[in-house]
């Protein structure tokens, strides 16, 4: 037995706790509605499947690195979406422009790998400090903890007053509440991070999922200046164009620091199957499919966000992302029994950080004809 075991450090897995609720849920009679944990349910997009078939003869390594035509078409994207997301009649900025060009990205095994090692991959460790949001996305926390690090919620940089963390996450649009942090909020960021030397990496996964508010991202001109260092957005093709399964993400940014990640994930073998670096070039140089995603996921919170608030519930936030965040101002755990009762599963806002304990995240990921029965049992 090896003593000092890694997993000791870590909390217990959340999805685990929600095996009672799910068997409660799945015994309704008209079945298990699954609005937990996220996963996508319509099919990968043709376009996607083809490149990846077309590239299954990879007997070879693929490159840490990914395939040249991956990183451009990975720049590609990520500067007209995030970089210069201006209409075309108007054309890039020169600070856009130059950032493109300057830009540093790396493919991930989808984001979640990142998010887990990205403290260990940047060197941080015991005596450091690591900033999260108040309420956010678990893996934040396990992390820092995998890091040996300390772990710091809050959404005011001020209340660290003379601290210097060695990283900060921030998550626009959040998992799970859908807040979207405004550009200016974003440009205090990096501005105090760039002052005390710390790194701001941004979870950028549901940035094209913007319903009443518009997403900003880290590496637009208008965050930092016009300038990249200290900065990295974190990106997933998980949801847009449902390659959960195919574990497909990247980070981009600093070039600096992404090479410095480059040169340790190498010795780790984190690298992306060539077969799926082929689809990624597909479904990034594709957004004809990526829009008609959007638009179901459109349709489905439409059904479901009136069911919620015909039901009681108030939804904070919300206003970009694949979640709904509510609540009625009961403990969250009572709130899934709640739902699991009506054959419905959703995740208690616990989950998110003890700022989350009076709301549940409320997924779109369903077929249509799950998220009308939902509907259906909520008007009970």
């Amino acid at each position: 037995m090896v003593d000092g075991r890694l997993s000791e450090r870590l909390p217990d897995f959340p999805w685990d706790l929600l095996a009672p609720a799910k068997q409660a849920a799945g015994a309704h009679p008209g079945g298990l509605v699954d609005l937990s944990i996220g996963t996508p349910v319509d099919p990968v997009p043709a376009v996607v499947r083809e490149a990846l078939a077309a590239a299954s003869d990879s007997p070879g390594y693929p490159l840490t690195a990914g395939t040249p035509e991956l990183r451009a078409a990975i720049a590609e994207w990520t500067v007209r979406t995030c970089i210069a997301p201006a209409p075309a009649t108007s054309g890039p900025s020169a600070a856009s422009t130059a950032l493109g060009q300057g830009l540093g990205v790396l493919p991930t095994i989808g984001s979640k790998e990142l998010v887990a090692w990205l403290p260990t991959l940047l060197g941080v460790g015991p005596g450091d400090t690591v900033v999260l949001p108040l309420v956010g996305y678990p893996t934040y926390e396990a992390g820092v903890r995998l890091a040996g690090a300390t772990a710091v919620r809050t959404d005011s940089l001020t209340s660290l007053g003379p601290a210097r963390p060695k990283l900060i996450w921030i998550n626009s649009p959040s998992n799970p509440t859908g807040k979207v942090l405004p550009a200016g909020h974003l440009r205090k960021v990096v501005d105090w991070a760039r002052e005390r030397g710390a790194v701001v990496a941004s979870d950028e996964c549901y940035i094209t999922l913007g319903w009443e508010d518009e997403p900003v991202s880290v590496l637009s001109p208008e965050v930092n200046g016009g300038r990249l260092d200290g900065v990295l957005a974190v990106h997933s093709l998980s949801k847009r164009s449902n390659l959960a399964g195919y574990r497909a993400g990247f980070v981009a940014g600093d070039p600096e620091i992404v090479s410095e990640l480059l040169a340790v994930r190498k010795h780790a073998g984190l690298m992306v199957p060539d077969p799926v670096q082929a689809a990624m070039v597909a479904a990034l140089g594709d957004e004809e499919h990526a829009a008609a995603q959007r638009a179901v996921y459109a349709a489905r919170r439409d059904v479901l966000r009136s069911a919620l608030v015909k039901a009681g519930f108030e939804i904070e936030h919300s206003g970009a992302g694949l979640y709904l965040w509510a609540t009625r101002g009961d403990d969250s755990w009572a709130t899934v029994d709640w739902f699991a009762e009506r054959g419905i599963l959703v995740a208690p806002g616990a989950f998110y950080g003890p700022a989350g304990e009076r709301h549940v995240r409320v997924a779109l990921t369903a077929t249509d004809e799950r998220v009308a029965a939902a509907a259906e049992r909520l008007e009970i």
